[in-house]
Protein backbone atom coordinates (compact mmCIF):
# COMPACT_ATOMS: atom_id res chain seq x y z
CA UNK A 1 0.00 0.00 0.00
CA UNK A 2 1.38 3.51 -0.82
CA UNK A 3 2.05 6.24 1.31
CA UNK A 4 -1.46 8.52 0.05
CA UNK A 5 -3.11 5.11 0.41
CA UNK A 6 -2.37 4.23 3.97
CA UNK A 7 -3.09 8.22 5.01
CA UNK A 8 -6.50 8.27 3.44
CA UNK A 9 -7.17 4.55 5.12
CA UNK A 10 -6.01 6.74 8.48
CA UNK A 11 -8.38 9.80 8.32
CA UNK A 12 -11.64 8.15 6.50
CA UNK A 13 -12.82 6.46 9.08
CA UNK A 14 -16.56 6.88 11.01
CA UNK A 15 -15.10 8.74 14.16
CA UNK A 16 -13.78 11.24 11.36
CA UNK A 17 -17.08 11.50 9.91
CA UNK A 18 -18.48 15.12 9.56
CA UNK A 19 -21.22 15.61 7.46
CA UNK A 20 -23.21 12.69 5.21
CA UNK A 21 -26.55 11.75 3.88
CA UNK A 22 -28.96 10.54 6.48
CA UNK A 23 -29.66 6.99 6.45
CA UNK A 24 -33.65 7.88 6.41
CA UNK A 25 -33.18 9.20 3.03
CA UNK A 26 -33.12 6.14 0.33
CA UNK A 27 -30.98 6.12 -1.52
CA UNK A 28 -32.20 6.35 -5.03
CA UNK A 29 -32.20 9.03 -7.70
CA UNK A 30 -34.68 11.56 -7.46
CA UNK A 31 -37.15 12.84 -10.26
CA UNK A 32 -36.46 16.68 -9.33
CA UNK A 33 -35.38 18.95 -12.03
CA UNK A 34 -32.01 20.12 -10.95
CA UNK A 35 -31.70 23.19 -9.08
CA UNK A 36 -35.42 22.92 -7.38
CA UNK A 37 -35.65 22.86 -3.97
CA UNK A 38 -37.67 20.34 -3.06
CA UNK A 39 -34.87 17.75 -2.47
CA UNK A 40 -32.83 20.12 0.23
CA UNK A 41 -36.34 20.34 1.83
CA UNK A 42 -36.49 16.30 1.58
CA UNK A 43 -32.99 15.79 3.51
CA UNK A 44 -34.08 18.39 6.01
CA UNK A 45 -37.06 16.31 6.73
CA UNK A 46 -34.86 13.31 6.87
CA UNK A 47 -32.17 14.97 9.10
CA UNK A 48 -34.55 15.94 11.51
CA UNK A 49 -36.34 12.54 11.79
CA UNK A 50 -33.18 10.52 12.47
CA UNK A 51 -31.95 13.54 14.98
CA UNK A 52 -34.98 13.01 16.47
CA UNK A 53 -35.31 8.71 16.61
CA UNK A 54 -38.77 9.40 15.49
CA UNK A 55 -38.47 6.93 11.66
CA UNK A 56 -40.41 4.52 12.82
CA UNK A 57 -42.98 6.50 14.66
CA UNK A 58 -43.42 9.14 11.88
CA UNK A 59 -46.08 8.50 8.75
CA UNK A 60 -45.82 11.53 5.69
CA UNK A 61 -49.21 12.15 3.88
CA UNK A 62 -47.83 13.09 -0.05
CA UNK A 63 -49.67 15.48 -2.29
CA UNK A 64 -50.78 15.59 -5.61
CA UNK A 65 -47.75 17.54 -7.37
CA UNK A 66 -44.25 17.39 -7.89
CA UNK A 67 -43.66 15.79 -4.31
CA UNK A 68 -46.33 12.96 -5.53
CA UNK A 69 -43.10 10.84 -5.15
CA UNK A 70 -41.94 11.73 -1.88
CA UNK A 71 -42.67 8.08 -0.34
CA UNK A 72 -39.73 7.32 -2.67
CA UNK A 73 -37.22 9.37 -1.17
CA UNK A 74 -37.58 9.15 3.00
CA UNK A 75 -37.43 6.25 4.25
CA UNK A 76 -41.06 6.04 6.70
CA UNK A 77 -44.77 5.33 6.23
CA UNK A 78 -46.19 7.02 4.28
CA UNK A 79 -49.80 7.34 3.32
CA UNK A 80 -51.07 9.03 -0.63
CA UNK A 81 -53.79 11.60 -0.43
CA UNK A 82 -56.05 13.21 -3.14
CA UNK A 83 -54.84 16.21 -4.36
CA UNK A 84 -55.58 19.26 -1.67
CA UNK A 85 -56.68 16.17 1.03
CA UNK A 86 -53.62 15.85 2.59
CA UNK A 87 -54.28 17.66 6.22
CA UNK A 88 -57.81 15.60 6.00
CA UNK A 89 -55.79 12.45 5.48
CA UNK A 90 -53.51 13.71 8.18
CA UNK A 91 -56.54 14.52 10.59
CA UNK A 92 -57.48 11.10 10.49
CA UNK A 93 -54.32 9.09 10.88
CA UNK A 94 -53.71 11.51 13.91
CA UNK A 95 -56.67 10.78 15.76
CA UNK A 96 -56.56 7.21 15.13
CA UNK A 97 -52.58 7.34 16.36
CA UNK A 98 -52.31 10.19 18.28
CA UNK A 99 -49.11 8.30 19.67
CA UNK A 100 -47.31 9.12 16.19
CA UNK A 101 -45.68 12.01 14.71
CA UNK A 102 -47.48 13.18 11.43
CA UNK A 103 -46.91 15.42 8.53
CA UNK A 104 -47.91 16.69 5.38
CA UNK A 105 -46.01 17.88 2.59
CA UNK A 106 -47.45 19.76 -0.36
CA UNK A 107 -47.36 22.28 -2.56
CA UNK A 108 -48.82 26.07 -3.11
CA UNK A 109 -51.64 23.95 -5.82
CA UNK A 110 -51.97 21.41 -3.32
CA UNK A 111 -52.22 23.75 -0.06
CA UNK A 112 -53.59 26.57 -0.94
CA UNK A 113 -55.92 25.96 -4.16
CA UNK A 114 -58.16 22.50 -4.37
CA UNK A 115 -57.02 22.20 -0.50
CA UNK A 116 -57.76 25.38 0.96
CA UNK A 117 -60.54 24.83 2.83
CA UNK A 118 -59.20 21.24 4.54
CA UNK A 119 -56.09 23.52 5.64
CA UNK A 120 -57.52 26.23 7.05
CA UNK A 121 -59.79 23.99 8.77
CA UNK A 122 -57.55 21.38 10.15
CA UNK A 123 -55.57 24.03 11.19
CA UNK A 124 -58.43 26.25 12.79
CA UNK A 125 -59.53 22.96 14.97
CA UNK A 126 -55.74 22.69 16.30
CA UNK A 127 -55.10 19.01 14.60
CA UNK A 128 -51.19 17.96 16.08
CA UNK A 129 -49.98 17.80 12.55
CA UNK A 130 -47.36 18.98 11.35
CA UNK A 131 -47.75 20.79 7.61
CA UNK A 132 -44.81 21.50 5.23
CA UNK A 133 -45.17 23.78 2.81
CA UNK A 134 -43.72 24.82 -0.48
CA UNK A 135 -44.32 27.79 -2.08
CA UNK A 136 -42.97 28.26 -5.58
CA UNK A 137 -45.26 30.57 -7.00
CA UNK A 138 -46.83 28.27 -9.97
CA UNK A 139 -47.88 24.95 -11.08
CA UNK A 140 -44.53 23.27 -11.76
CA UNK A 141 -46.07 19.62 -12.25
CA UNK A 142 -48.49 20.30 -14.85
CA UNK A 143 -46.85 23.23 -16.76
CA UNK A 144 -46.09 26.11 -15.22
CA UNK A 145 -49.92 27.46 -14.85
CA UNK A 146 -50.80 30.24 -12.43
CA UNK A 147 -51.33 29.55 -9.12
CA UNK A 148 -52.43 31.03 -5.96
CA UNK A 149 -49.27 32.67 -4.96
CA UNK A 150 -48.12 33.44 -8.32
CA UNK A 151 -47.11 37.03 -8.15
CA UNK A 152 -48.49 40.31 -9.62
CA UNK A 153 -47.08 40.84 -13.27
CA UNK A 154 -45.72 36.97 -13.31
CA UNK A 155 -46.06 35.24 -16.22
CA UNK A 156 -47.10 31.58 -16.60
CA UNK A 157 -48.92 29.31 -19.13
CA UNK A 158 -52.17 30.55 -18.00
CA UNK A 159 -50.99 34.16 -17.48
CA UNK A 160 -49.16 34.81 -20.66
CA UNK A 161 -49.52 38.89 -20.17
CA UNK A 162 -48.78 38.60 -16.79
CA UNK A 163 -51.26 38.04 -13.85
CA UNK A 164 -53.36 40.73 -13.91
CA UNK A 165 -55.28 41.93 -10.67
CA UNK A 166 -58.48 42.51 -12.46
CA UNK A 167 -58.40 38.89 -13.76
CA UNK A 168 -56.68 36.69 -11.84
CA UNK A 169 -56.91 38.87 -8.24
CA UNK A 170 -54.35 38.77 -5.39
CA UNK A 171 -51.53 36.52 -4.72
CA UNK A 172 -52.95 34.51 -1.66
CA UNK A 173 -50.85 34.36 1.33
CA UNK A 174 -52.38 31.82 3.41
CA UNK A 175 -49.36 31.47 5.69
CA UNK A 176 -50.48 34.80 7.09
CA UNK A 177 -54.11 33.51 7.34
CA UNK A 178 -52.76 30.40 8.89
CA UNK A 179 -51.10 32.27 11.68
CA UNK A 180 -54.32 34.05 12.35
CA UNK A 181 -56.51 30.80 13.77
CA UNK A 182 -56.06 29.98 17.26
CA UNK A 183 -55.67 26.59 16.38
CA UNK A 184 -52.03 27.35 14.98
CA UNK A 185 -49.55 26.52 17.50
CA UNK A 186 -45.89 27.35 15.19
CA UNK A 187 -46.12 29.45 11.96
CA UNK A 188 -42.62 30.05 9.65
CA UNK A 189 -42.00 30.65 6.80
CA UNK A 190 -38.23 29.93 5.28
CA UNK A 191 -36.12 29.32 2.10
CA UNK A 192 -33.37 26.98 1.15
CA UNK A 193 -31.28 29.30 -0.98
CA UNK A 194 -28.30 29.64 0.48
CA UNK A 195 -26.35 27.50 3.18
CA UNK A 196 -27.66 30.05 5.77
CA UNK A 197 -31.01 29.96 4.77
CA UNK A 198 -30.94 25.69 4.79
CA UNK A 199 -29.91 25.87 8.72
CA UNK A 200 -32.51 28.11 9.40
CA UNK A 201 -35.06 25.96 7.58
CA UNK A 202 -33.60 22.76 9.43
CA UNK A 203 -33.88 24.65 12.44
CA UNK A 204 -38.03 25.64 11.62
CA UNK A 205 -38.65 21.64 10.86
CA UNK A 206 -36.96 20.63 13.82
CA UNK A 207 -39.02 23.02 15.97
CA UNK A 208 -42.17 22.33 14.41
CA UNK A 209 -41.65 18.62 15.10
CA UNK A 210 -40.95 18.74 18.61
CA UNK A 211 -44.00 21.19 19.38
CA UNK A 212 -45.89 19.02 17.11
CA UNK A 213 -45.17 16.38 19.90
CA UNK A 214 -46.44 18.40 22.79
CA UNK A 215 -50.24 18.34 20.94
CA UNK A 216 -50.29 21.80 21.46
CA UNK A 217 -52.14 22.72 17.86
CA UNK A 218 -50.85 22.98 14.08
CA UNK A 219 -47.46 23.34 13.42
CA UNK A 220 -47.29 25.35 9.54
CA UNK A 221 -43.84 25.26 7.75
CA UNK A 222 -43.85 27.54 4.98
CA UNK A 223 -40.79 27.39 2.28
CA UNK A 224 -40.82 29.86 -0.52
CA UNK A 225 -38.81 28.02 -2.89
CA UNK A 226 -37.76 27.83 -6.76
CA UNK A 227 -39.19 26.69 -9.93
CA UNK A 228 -36.62 27.50 -12.41
CA UNK A 229 -38.14 24.64 -14.96
CA UNK A 230 -41.30 26.73 -14.93
CA UNK A 231 -39.84 30.10 -14.46
CA UNK A 232 -37.60 28.80 -17.50
CA UNK A 233 -34.68 30.55 -16.04
CA UNK A 234 -31.55 28.70 -14.56
CA UNK A 235 -30.76 27.39 -10.92
CA UNK A 236 -28.72 31.01 -10.54
CA UNK A 237 -31.25 33.11 -12.00
CA UNK A 238 -34.11 31.26 -10.44
CA UNK A 239 -32.86 32.04 -6.85
CA UNK A 240 -31.83 35.94 -7.50
CA UNK A 241 -35.83 35.93 -8.81
CA UNK A 242 -37.38 34.71 -5.91
CA UNK A 243 -34.74 37.35 -3.76
CA UNK A 244 -35.82 40.36 -5.21
CA UNK A 245 -39.44 39.20 -6.64
CA UNK A 246 -41.12 36.59 -4.31
CA UNK A 247 -39.34 37.82 -0.57
CA UNK A 248 -40.53 41.39 -0.38
CA UNK A 249 -44.24 39.44 -0.46
CA UNK A 250 -43.37 36.53 1.22
CA UNK A 251 -40.75 37.71 3.77
CA UNK A 252 -38.64 35.29 5.99
CA UNK A 253 -39.25 34.32 9.82
CA UNK A 254 -41.41 33.50 12.54
CA UNK A 255 -45.26 34.40 12.16
CA UNK A 256 -46.41 32.93 15.36
CA UNK A 257 -44.09 31.15 18.05
CA UNK A 258 -45.74 28.02 19.50
CA UNK A 259 -43.45 28.68 22.74
CA UNK A 260 -44.85 31.83 22.96
CA UNK A 261 -47.81 33.35 22.00
CA UNK A 262 -49.79 30.15 20.33
CA UNK A 263 -50.02 28.05 23.43
CA UNK A 264 -51.69 29.27 26.37
CA UNK A 265 -55.09 31.02 24.03
CA UNK A 266 -54.88 26.76 21.98
CA UNK A 267 -55.00 25.20 25.58
CA UNK A 268 -58.09 27.83 26.80
CA UNK A 269 -59.86 27.16 23.98
CA UNK A 270 -59.52 23.26 24.27
CA UNK A 271 -61.06 23.25 27.76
Amino acid sequence: MSEVAERLKNIIRPENLIYGKSPVLNDVTMHYCPGCSHGVVHKLIADVIEELGIQDQTIGVSPVGCAVFAYNYIDIDWSEAAHGRAPAVATGIKRVMPEKTVFTYQGDGDLAAIGTAETLHAVNRGENIVMIFINNAIYGMTGGQMAPTTLLGQVTATTPYGRNVDLNGYPLKITELIAQLPGAAYVTRQSVHTAGAVRKARKAIRKAFELSQQNIGTCFVEVVSTCNSGWKMTPVESNDWMVKHMFPLFPLGDLKDGGKDATEPFQTRKE
